[in-house]
């Protein structure tokens, strides 16, 4: 596991990053996302994209801000997956293949589907540092992450030109 000091002063996230390890059997709960009455705004947990194969990792996001967030882990240079995360809600994405990934983040209002982009509002973060996830026979790994100010929190962010964000 790793730690990651607070960045003092940032302007929208010193984000809470824990780690710990469980059991298959616990990974393999699942929770339901809520589904969205309105068609233009995702439901909380809705996967925007996908091409993860099916491992074991479990990455819970808690999303405390009043603006909805998409949350999308890159491994290499190539994009693994995108989470949508609904203002004031938490959502958790159970396959998380073996690997190191770095998470970016967006948050906003008013999301494009087809853009995969926020249109109004729109901030763009990274986290400094990566997320490791390992499988063994006997435990799998679960990180949380936090997108809102946390006190004491322990993950640096820095931000992303919108160009360069993995959408």
């Amino acid at each position: 596991m790793f730690s990651l000091r607070p960045l003092a002063g940032a302007i929208l996230t010193s984000a809470l990053l824990t780690g710990y390890v469980v059991s298959p059997a616990a990974a393999s709960v699942q929770e339901t996302a809520t589904v969205s009455q309105a068609a233009a705004r995702p439901g909380n947990g809705k996967v925007i994209y996908n091409r993860i194969s099916g491992g074991e990792g479990i990455l819970k996001i808690k999303n405390g801000t009043a603006k909805d967030g998409v949350v999308t882990l890159v491994r290499g240079k190539s994009k693994a997956f995108s989470l949508y995360v609904r203002a004031k809600s938490t959502a958790s994405f159970k396959q998380v293949d073996d690997g190191n990934y770095v998470v970016y983040f967006t948050t906003g209002y008013r999301f494009s589907t087809s853009k995969r982009r926020f249109t109004k509002s729109a901030s763009y973060q990274r986290f400094t540092g990566r997320l490791k996830f390992t499988t063994t026979a006997t435990s799998s790994t679960v990180w949380t992450l936090t997108l809102n100010p946390v006190k004491g929190g322990n993950a640096r962010t820095t931000g992303v030109n919108p160009k360069d964000f993995p959408a």
